[in-house]
């Protein structure tokens, strides 16, 4: 009689203790804890739903932040971006279609294999834009140069100055002769490379990711689904600035973003920026880089107060952190 007393005792014990286990150390106790706390006016001491899931739900991964004190990173200046984005867009040609940037750079005394090295690429596309800059001082021209040839691009300039336009690549890339469809196409992704590479950081450097680019077990889902940003925590209300600058197309509220701001900066290159608790700008103002457009928060589909900072080439999301520039950038090291 004792054992069996003893034992349901046990039992009992047990069971209470896998009760508490459940509301203190699980996403659904944290919940209840929280749900509670809210309907009887009282405070929780419940975590954040995603310190349950490593910070970057459940993925193990952790990116490096900088630590407080730290110096800022240099941001990429305008000829450092351009030639990262030649480089880049220079790799995903064919090898016809890379023909006219190689034969400019063996002209310049350049190895055109350089073009398409990781550690030389950029300084090598940078000597290419410098050797460009006098005959093609906007960015749109020289880069049709790089990728259609001089003559081609010279042709196509003067015919879009004789029509009294601005030199953009569209009109460029009408008056290029048949065949060089390839160049237009990466020009425009180099622009768009460019833009991506010269944008700032919405908030300060040191600000932690609490969760990368990527697929990852949704936190308040459950499912694997692409998280087409980088979570930066921060405390409500924190300051957000835009990283460029651009027009407005989208001010407003919904249950997944919360409040939302989208902000086109021409090129191809959209960012986002949701969950804010306030939201500065209306739609269809222009703003400056560095201007401040909202206030961070923790509405719409959110676990807890942060920014989500959401980068877009051509309407596809990208990882922001690869276009951070590393703190010592290459562009401008000699290419022997």
């Amino acid at each position: 009689m004792f054992s069996r007393n003893a034992r349901g005792l046990l039992d009992f014990s047990l069971a209470l203790l896998c009760l508490w286990t459940a509301w203190h150390h699980t996403p659904a106790g944290a919940l209840v804890r929280r749900a509670s706390a809210w309907a009887f006016g009282g405070r929780s001491t419940a975590r954040p739903l995603l310190a349950y899931y490593d910070g970057v739900s459940g993925t193990g991964v952790s990116v490096p932040s900088l630590a407080p004190g730290t110096p800022p990173l240099r941001p990429f200046t305008d000829a450092e971006a351009l030639a990262y984005g030649t480089h880049l867009a220079l790799k995903g040609l064919s090898p016809a279609a890379r023909a006219p940037a190689f034969a400019l750079a063996e002209e310049l005394g350049v190895p055109p294999a350089s073009l398409l090295d990781e550690a030389r690429g950029a300084a090598s596309a940078r000597r290419l834009h410098e050797a460009l800059a006098a005959s093609f001082p906007q960015d749109e021209s020289r880069l049709t140069a790089v990728f259609a040839g001089r003559v081609p691009a010279r042709y196509a300039l003067e015919r879009v100055a004789a029509e009294g336009g601005t030199p953009s690549l569209e009109r460029l890339s009408r008056q290029l002769p048949p065949g060089f469809e390839d160049a237009t196409v990466a020009a425009a992704q180099a622009l768009a490379l460019a833009t991506a590479f010269g944008l700032a950081w919405p908030v300060p450097e040191q600000t932690p990711v609490s969760s990368p680019f990527g697929y990852r077990l949704h936190p308040v889902l459950g499912v694997r689904k692409l998280h087409t940003g980088v979570d930066l925590s921060l405390r409500e209300g924190s300051e957000v600035h835009v990283v460029a600058d651009g027009v407005v197309r989208r001010a407003s509220e919904d249950a997944v973003n919360g409040k939302v701001l989208i902000i086109d900066h021409g090129r191809g290159v959209t960012t986002a920026y949701c969950h804010n608790s306030e939201l500065l700008v209306r739609r269809g103002q222009r703003v400056a880089r560095g201007e401040l457009i909202s206030r961070s928060g923790n509405t719409g589909r959110s676990t807890g107060p942060h920014l989500h900072y959401q980068l877009e080439l051509a309407a596809q999301p990208v990882d922001p952190l690869r276009f951070r520039p590393r703190r010592n950038a290459v562009a401008d090291e000699t290419v022997r």
